[in-house]
């Protein structure tokens, strides 16, 4: 299969990308398909699949008790990105995290999507657990994504955590990395964020894809500073329409962004939940003709698995 790298080097115009959720348990392949269909007329050259960790939820006994179960709600993240690359016939990036994974999983990890022909994985560390503040490692597992960049390249050089293991064949692994235009919610400031980012594209980042954002000056802002700290990969903006007005609260909330007056006044002003749709869409299509003329690579839509406001977006652009 094609890296990401290589998409990005033959491109002769912005390229159209998407991030899709596995299904929950219980919903088929099939499900999420009804909404991959309807972007494919775009010519996608890649699909991000994300990757969930476990959860803890607490489940009332016959005594009256509540009792701790971990689950994982979205599993299927490989098995994905392998349905995918067969029905479509395109490349497919699985996300690869630290939280929930010990370094012999990953590593096993891995080796499926050696087998299988997957050549891109975007490497993040993951959220906390939902029901705790803070992160916290898995016990024998990685603490920071640059941790895990480490494995993933020693992989490339046939490197396996027995190192009794003495093998040619290595993995070809492209790295993602993500990038945060109004800076990781734990980093004191900008500058220790960019230090951090720098380190992982030392390891052999080899491309960058922000968190969300709806402003582009703080897309066009982070990109100076990140050619200014030496950091030269291509930098994908990640994008997503703002679908309802709770989402004014929400956003800012789980992902520490700002939401520009101007559009959050045009939702609070919207008649109807329709209306709200039609801003966020309309939003969403002039600043992603802003940033191609600024000449971003792709354009890196945040689905959430839900292709209508995307779909309405690509046919204004691609």
């Amino acid at each position: 299969m094609t890296k990401i790298t290589e998409h990005l080097a033959k491109a002769q115009k912005t390229l159209f990308s998407f991030e899709i959720l596995p299904p929950l348990k219980g919903e088929s392949f099939e499900s999420l398909c009804k909404n991959i269909d309807p972007l494919m007329e775009f010519k996608p050259p890649f699909i991000d699949v994300t990757y969930h960790r476990e959860e803890h939820v607490y489940r009332k006994t016959s005594n009256g008790l509540l009792e701790k179960h971990t689950t994982r709600k979205r599993p299927g993240t490989v098995g994905i990105c392998a349905a995918l690359m067969n029905k479509y016939k395109i490349d497919a990036v699985p996300h690869l995290i630290c939280g929930g994974f010990d370094k012999e999983e990953t590593e096993n990890a891995l080796i499926d999507l050696q087998f299988l022909g997957i050549d891109n994985v975007l490497v993040l560390r993951g959220d906390a657990i939902k029901s705790e503040g803070n992160f916290v490692p898995t016990k024998n597992g990685h603490a920071y994504a640059s941790d895990l960049m480490v494995q993933v390249a020693n992989m490339n050089k046939g490197i396996y955590l027995d190192d009794e293991i003495q093998t040619n064949i290595t993995s070809t692994f492209c790295m993602g990395v993500a990038g945060y235009p109004e800076k990781h919610f734990e980093a004191p400031n900008l500058s220790s964020d960019l230090k951090y980012l720098k380190l992982k594209v030392d390891l052999g980042a080899e491309y960058i894809v922000t968190q969300m954002f709806f402003d582009n000056q703080k897309y066009f802002d982070f990109v100076k500073a990140c050619r200014d700290m030496g950091i030269m990969v291509p930098i994908i903006p990640g994008l997503k329409p703002l679908a309802t007005k709770k989402q004014l609260t929400i956003l800012p909330s789980i992902f520490h962004i700002d939401i520009p007056t101007e559009l959050s006044e045009a939702v609070e002003k919207a008649k109807d939940a329709e209306a709200v749709k039609q801003i966020g869409i309309e939003f969403c299509v002039q600043q992603s003709k802003e940033l191609m003329k600024f000449g971003v690579p792709v354009l890196h839509y945040y689905t959430m698995s839900k292709s209508q406001a995307v779909k309405a977006i690509a046919k204004e652009l691609f």
